[in-house]
């Protein structure tokens, strides 16, 4: 199941050319993993609170295709790849209607809120795994 999150391009996002800078791309693909976790319905804030689990990027693959400029109309599209019993992998690609200008795979690794690598409870793991 994809998920799909809008984002604009704002003046903000763009270097002197006029053109999203090449950072905030892994600004736009964060923003969308964090609205993928809540549309699952999987609470980060009491995740951490009540079992100590928290997700950090572990590695990100990323390729630029295409430029996009101020005032576009973007979509990050993200999909599960793979859910291991600490790791998720995810494909994050951005859009701009039929064409991809983006495309990235994630490796998210469950941790303990110490920084030590956990394992993701069952019925959390079941929830992220595609349907």
């Amino acid at each position: 199941m994809t998920h799909a999150h809008p984002i604009r391009v704002y003046y903000e996002d763009t270097d002197l050319a006029g053109i999203v800078y090449y950072a905030n791309y892994l600004r736009f693909i964060e923003r969308a993993r964090t609205e993928w976790v809540r549309n699952l319905g999987i609470d980060q804030v009491a995740l951490r609170a009540e079992q100590g689990i928290v997700f950090a990027v572990r590695r990100v693959e990323a390729d630029y295709l295409a430029p996009a400029r101020f005032d576009d109309e973007l979509v990050v599209r993200t999909d599960v790849r793979g859910v291991t019993a600490a790791r998720i992998v995810l494909a994050q690609d951005v859009w701009r209607g039929e064409q991809r200008l983006f495309a990235s795979v994630v490796t998210l690794v469950a941790l303990s809120d110490r920084g030590v690598p956990v394992r993701l409870p069952p019925a959390l793991r079941g929830r992220l795994m595609p349907a």
